[in-house]
């Protein structure tokens, strides 16, 4: 139970660093936990991040490497999960995932290239950001604007 706990803490804290960061990056006010109609019927889900005009529209995901190096392969999928629903955004959606910056203890890549690399395939227009915690940074993998 504490781990779940500390878990949703740590979650709600990237969350937050994301949407200060990445509101100054993108040069757009993101607010939190906003409900978009998604589907056929449409059906509102709450997405971690957008602009109130829903121009811009994000997924968070503190997801890191294992203590040995291994992928968090349940993670994945749920990151995975997250792209699907991206994806059923209006076209013209300025869509994006965002991972903290993690690094392979001996590859040196990051999850969120290793993410971007692997599953490059499924996110059609999804930008994947990955922030630094350490220096407020942002790296942008996915297409250009």
């Amino acid at each position: 139970m504490t781990i779940s706990v500390n878990n949703n803490v740590r979650g709600s804290a990237f969350q937050l660093d994301a949407q200060k960061i990445l509101s100054r990056y993108l040069g757009v006010d993101l607010l939190m936990e906003q409900p978009i109609p998604i589907g056929h019927p449409p059906k509102a889900h709450r997405f971690d991040l957008a602009s109130s005009d829903s121009k811009f529209v994000g997924e968070c995901k503190d997801y890191h490497w294992t203590e040995g190096g291994n992928v968090p392969s349940a993670k994945i999928s749920t990151l995975n999960e997250a792209v699907l629903y991206l994806l059923q955004l209006p076209t013209g959606t300025r869509r994006f995932a965002v991972l903290p910056r993690s690094v392979h203890p001996s590859r040196g890549e990051t999850l969120a290239e290793y993410y971007h690399r692997t599953y490059r395939h499924l996110l059609g227009d999804i930008r994947i950001f990955e922030l630094d915690a350490d220096t407020n940074g942002v790296k942008k993998l996915g297409k250009k604007k």
